[in-house]
């Protein structure tokens, strides 16, 4: 019985020695490498004979998808999977899982702790410190405005697993919730009580715009400036989701134009970190910060745990715990 091949492309954990030993166990032939730009040459070069290729962000074209002789399960180790070509997958009969439970309170967490600091103006109450501290006498001008969060409506955009979690943990800050998931299911509707509202419905009467929703086609640039003109002038704007929803150039112009007030974003679309002369970074009314809301002690464990699970899932012949192309089904030869 041949061994099946398990190749990871790029990682983010400080080693694998955990999978090294987990795989070990298995009987699995592994090798991991740090390709996160990596060609499709070079990819393939590591896994074109691969059963099982473990993806952190490069990007598996069709090109790559091509090359891959033996791969019947590719997995994306974390929630989005939009650098991993689908449709070509599922046409060459290849599996692709990703792992959307793990992360969730983190992310949930960062998404509440980017709706106080904008709300309170963090950065500028942080401003106002130091610049008070020379001068020797407070000098609260440039927060003004502030406004309570308390009575104001916070809109949702997706109510997975994320989304929910974010609406159950602002349950008493004492807000009206609006969301807008055409694709929510009704047993979901009823489980919380909640009705959904149309997209610009839910912009144009929110005063925090916080999304949830995965990146495709439907939500590429979903935030762009029609959306943004539609939105209160006192509106924030928070995504912790994925960076091509929002069109951040546009973002930034609106921020910089009052068009809204504050923005939150913790992911980026053109460049992963952007360049430091991107301009929402250096724009006073965007608090940034670094692609890390999936990040805590216990949600790094989680995601490798889960992997190492659905791999040994794989080789008792069982699906993956959770396909993105569920159509497709496999079958390993262990012949």
């Amino acid at each position: 019985m041949a061994k099946v091949k398990v190749v990871i492309t790029d990682y983010i954990e400080p080693d694998l020695k955990w999978e090294e030993e987990q795989f070990e166990r298995l009987g699995v032939d592994f090798s991991y490498h740090q390709l996160k730009f990596g060609s499709p040459e070079q990819i393939l070069a590591v896994a074109a004979d691969a059963d099982i290729v473990i993806v952190n962000m490069a990007k598996i074209s069709p090109e790559v998808i091509d090359g891959l002789c033996r791969c019947k399960l590719i997995i994306r180790h974390g929630v989005g999977y939009d650098n991993v070509d689908i449709a070509a997958a599922t046409r060459r009969g290849i599996v692709v899982a990703n792992i959307p439970d793990y992360c969730v309170t983190e992310v949930a967490e960062q998404t509440v702790m980017l709706i106080l600091a904008c709300q309170r103006k963090l950065l500028v109450q942080s401003h106002i410190l130091r610049d008070s501290s020379v001068k020797g006498e407070w000098g609260f001008a440039p927060i003004y405005p502030v406004y309570a969060l308390r009575g104001k409506t916070l809109g949702i955009i997706g109510l997975g697993r994320i989304g929910t979690t974010v609406y159950e943990m602002m349950q008493g800050f004492g807000l009206r919730f609006l969301i807008a998931d055409p694709h929510l299911l009704e047993e979901r509707k009823r489980r919380y009580g909640i009705e959904t509202h149309a997209f610009e419905e839910v912009l144009r009467e929110s005063d925090v715009v916080t999304i949830h929703a995965p990146l495709n086609e439907e939500t590429h640039h979903m935030f762009d400036e029609p959306q943004f003109k539609m939105m209160k002038k006192t509106a924030i704007l928070i995504n912790t989701a994925r960076g091509g929803i929002v069109n951040l150039r546009a973002l930034d112009r609106a921020l910089r134009e009052g068009e809204i007030a504050h923005a939150g974003i913790d992911v980026y679309e053109e460049k992963e970190p952007p360049d430091p002369d991107f301009p929402l970074l250096h724009n006073e009314n965007a608090t940034c910060t670094p692609h890390l809301s999936w990040l805590s002690e216990e949600s790094g464990w989680n995601i490798r745990e889960k992997i190492v699970q659905d791999v040994k899932r794989f080789i008792q012949g069982q699906e993956p715990r959770h396909p993105v192309n569920p159509e497709i089904q496999i079958r390993f030869d262990q012949t």
